[in-house]
């Protein structure tokens, strides 16, 4: 296990301080944490990054890789519509294939949960993120921007058959899968199962699917394999089904998404490519343009300088319950593996984790990166 170098206090205060005025109530998260669940809302490629323990009763458990999950449980337990919440603790993770190091390591970070408030929500998280992470003394930091949704629309925009355009969305946060799209290459896709039952529940509407699967469980007094949450369940029965249904993309529609996942320039330059990249129903992404607009407007207001910042289409995310923008701050002379700070908005993971649909967008920073005197 490799231990991070311990920063002076004076550092750790200034990195914390901004999150300590955002008006926050302080949180922590459970130090293990289901692995079913863990891979359910990330992907069973996050598996290899996470360390493993079996718990007394035999379920499999993970040392915490992250708080966002922790912390999003604890918002929903608590019945409040609306929170914000500072955490500071350890993480733990095992570095990506081929580095040979196992990471435990400070983590800090803010989380806001209520209403969906769009861009000036995600501007004040990426400021804050910004703002922790240049008080670390860096001075050769730059803010990544990124956007889920912004690739969603884009792929509306193409005007794809709908179980097409809805297998290439959930291929973007998977860079296998979404080379495979690419390149022609034929999509792997588990057996939905040998049984009927299976294919029964992939042919209904999500809703109705998951409480067929419920109905069918009170019946028989069977308990969900591993924890797993029907929802969880039906979702990817429906989405293996869609991938071994929906068609491939074209010669000209293979160009037009290469084109949108290369485009990475100063954000509102990225945007006017992305803009003269649409397809026939450009119509469609005119509101995500515009949420950039005011986002950035917004950023620029709350303190992060415009001139240090990127805006990749093709930026993504290896938790794959992020569905909006995406940020990390990185450093020149960390390299982009290690990110000083990171976030985003995750909408979608409050009713998989069982809550009411509702905003969430959140970030964290590692002061050992953000320090200027820190080796990590």
């Amino acid at each position: 296990m490799r231990l991070e170098r311990a920063i002076p206090a004076a550092a750790l205060e200034a990195i914390r301080a901004p999150f300590l005025s955002a008006g926050a109530q302080i949180a922590d998260s459970p130090v293990l944490q289901p692995l079913s669940l863990l891979l359910d809302l990330s992907g069973e490629s996050m598996r290899a990054r996470l360390f493993v323990v079996q718990g007394d009763g035999g379920e499999e458990l993970a040392l915490r890789p992250d708080f966002t999950i922790g912390v999003a449980r604890s918002h929903i337990e608590a019945g409040t519509a609306i929170g914000r919440y500072f955490y500071e603790g350890k993480a733990f993770r095992v570095a990506p294939a081929g580095s040979g190091r196992a990471e435990e390591f400070l983590q800090i970070g803010f989380e806001a949960f209520g209403p969906p408030e769009g861009a000036r929500a995600d501007a004040e998280v990426a400021a804050l993120a910004w703002k922790a992470a240049v008080a670390g003394g860096r001075g050769d930091l730059i803010l990544q921007l990124g956007d889920v949704s912004l690739f969603s629309a884009f792929v509306d925009s193409l005007d794809l058959a709908a179980p097409l355009a809805a297998r290439l969305k959930r291929a973007f946060s998977n860079p296998r899968l979404l080379k495979a799209e690419l390149e022609g290459e034929p999509i792997a896709v588990e057996p939905t199962s040998s049984g009927k039952l299976a294919n029964l529940l992939a042919g209904l509407p999500e809703a109705e699917a998951e409480e067929v699967l419920r109905e069918l469980w009170a019946m028989t007094g069977v308990e969900p394999v591993g924890g797993r949450r029907p929802g969880d369940i039906v979702h990817r029965l429906i989405a293996r089904a869609q991938a071994q249904d929906a068609g491939r993309l074209s010669a000209d529609e293979i160009a037009a998404v290469r084109g949108y996942l290369a485009v990475s320039d100063a954000p509102r330059a990225a945007l006017a490519a992305v803009k003269g990249l649409a397809g026939s129903k450009g119509g469609v992404l005119e509101a995500a343009l515009e949420n950039w607009d005011a986002r950035l407007s917004a950023l620029a207001a709350l303190g992060a300088d415009e001139g240090r910042m990127i805006l990749s289409t093709g930026f993504g995310r290896a938790f794959g319950y992020y569905d909006g923008m995406l940020f990390e701050v990185r450093s020149a002379a960390l390299g982009d593996a290690r990110p000083v700070a990171a976030g985003g908005r995750y909408d979608g993971l409050m009713p998989r984790l069982g809550g009411q649909a509702a905003g969430a967008v959140g970030c964290m920073v590692r002061p050992a990166r953000a320090y200027a005197g820190g080796m990590e």
